[in-house]
């Protein structure tokens, strides 16, 4: 991308500060909220400043992403269910938080969010899967989760693109900014 995609800007916040509030705001206590950090953890933990989040590295950021999920996982061993949410997704509606974990006090133990049949995040994983969770094969990653337990599996048709849309881009950035805000994003931060 160019740029550190968790400490652009997003609107009056940062891309990080964004998702931790879309995930508060929707029903999920700070002290419950783990940010998974692995290149340049300083200064995303300097940004968050007196935020109450918890904390975990991921000593090997270049890993697959069920690395970062074991690693959080640790910070929350009395969980009963975790909502996995991606660090480049910042204009999720704080409502699709509140409809997943509605979904999941309801009985739904695996719950995907859905546009237009498209999954996305964040995910709810019951942790009755747990173990599982801490065991999947890193090249099959948490879908293959997913796949294990078909029977379980809640696809969840909200009205929100954005759970589907992330940053992997600098266009990719500028565009979703400039749908949110209706303006371009600043010039990006020189590294």
């Amino acid at each position: 991308m160019g740029a550190f995609k968790p400490l652009l800007p997003f609107g009056n916040h940062t891309v990080i500060e964004s998702c931790i509030d879309y995930l508060h705001s929707g029903g999920v206590s700070t002290d419950s909220i783990v940010v998974v950090l692995g290149h340049r953890s300083q200064d995303v933990v300097n940004r968050l400043g007196n935020l109450s989040v918890q904390v975990a590295l991921n000593s090997d950021p270049e890993s697959q992403m069920i690395a970062s999920i074991t690693a959080g996982l640790q910070k929350v061993p009395t969980a009963k269910a975790i909502l996995i949410a991606l660090a480049d997704h910042p204009a999720v509606p704080s409502t699709i938080v509140s409809t997943l974990i509605s979904e999941w006090q309801n009985g739904s133990r695996l719950v995907i969010p859905t546009w237009q049949d498209r999954g996305g995040h964040p995910v709810l994983v019951d942790l009755s899967f747990r173990q599982e969770l801490q065991n999947l094969d890193p090249n099959l990653g948490l879908k293959s989760l997913f796949t294990a337990h078909p029977n379980e599996v809640k696809r969840l048709p909200v009205n929100s693109p954005f759970i589907a849309r992330d940053m992997d881009t600098w266009d990719d950035y500028v565009a979703l900014y400039t749908e949110v805000f209706g303006v371009a994003p600043p010039p990006p931060p020189r590294d």
